[in-house]
């Protein structure tokens, strides 16, 4: 069932420890078909090498297993909760990247300074607040999802594709699952980029808004000039 979803979510999942995005087993991706409901996730705690796109779990978005001989990710509902908030992405991916996480521990968005960033963001990378003890202690993976949805009240999912959870980790997402893993790379790279920008000018300022404009609209938008006609 679902052979090509399935299969989606298995080379984004690869993709992870080769783009040096995965430690041990710390993440994970999914990828979504949105007329049936069901997402493709990695099992819980099964090494990368030993994946294959017949270990992928599917779960529907009320949250049953639809098909699968393993247990999906614990992320799963955290997923879930963001595939029913931003109903236009179609695929996410969780890393413990080095550099974005020291920002998520640190509760510090990722800075805005220059043009690189803002090929992908418009603005900085946004982190979430803490959690509180009463969400940590009942849904916490539920919960999880529902501080990044609530960071995301006044900012657009599509020019925003990711966020820090504060203390944790960072979350991407895009139309596709391999978009979204586009975005990871992008996300810990922008992170190594600012915290060797700030070695190098404590006091740097965020790039000036006309400049994050021209770049973050040459890629993104109706007007979007970057790349191909038909390109994806």
């Amino acid at each position: 069932m679902l052979t090509e979803l399935k299969r989606e979510a298995y080379e984004a999942n690869l993709a992870l420890p080769r783009h040096g995005l995965i430690h041990l087993t710390f993440g994970n991706a999914s990828a979504v078909d949105r007329r049936r409901g069901i997402f493709a996730i990695k099992p819980s705690g099964v090494d990368y090498p030993a994946l294959t796109p017949s270990t992928m779990v599917l779960v529907d978005l009320e949250g049953r297993i639809v098909e699968g001989k393993l247990r999906p990710s614990s992320d799963t509902p955290t997923h879930r909760r963001l595939y029913l908030a931003f109903p236009a992405i179609g695929g996410i991916v969780h890393t413990h990247s080095l550099r974005a996480t020291a920002f998520a521990q640190a509760g510090r968005p990722i800075p805005i300074f220059g043009t690189t960033h803002a090929d992908y963001f418009c603005g900085d990378v946004p982190v979430t607040r803490k959690l509180t003890s009463r969400e940590i202690g009942t849904a916490y993976e539920w919960e999880t999802g529902n501080v990044m949805v609530e960071r995301f009240k006044t900012l657009d999912p599509a020019d925003f594709p990711g966020v820090l959870v504060n203390r944790h980790a960072p979350f991407t997402w895009g139309p596709t699952v391999a978009k979204a893993v586009e975005a990871a790379v992008a996300v810990e790279y922008i992170a190594h980029l600012a915290l060797t920008s700030l070695r190098l000018e404590p006091k740097l300022a965020r790039i000036e808004p006309a400049l994050l404009k021209r770049h973050f609209q040459r890629k993104h938008g109706p007007a979007a000039t970057y790349g191909q006609v038909g390109d994806s």
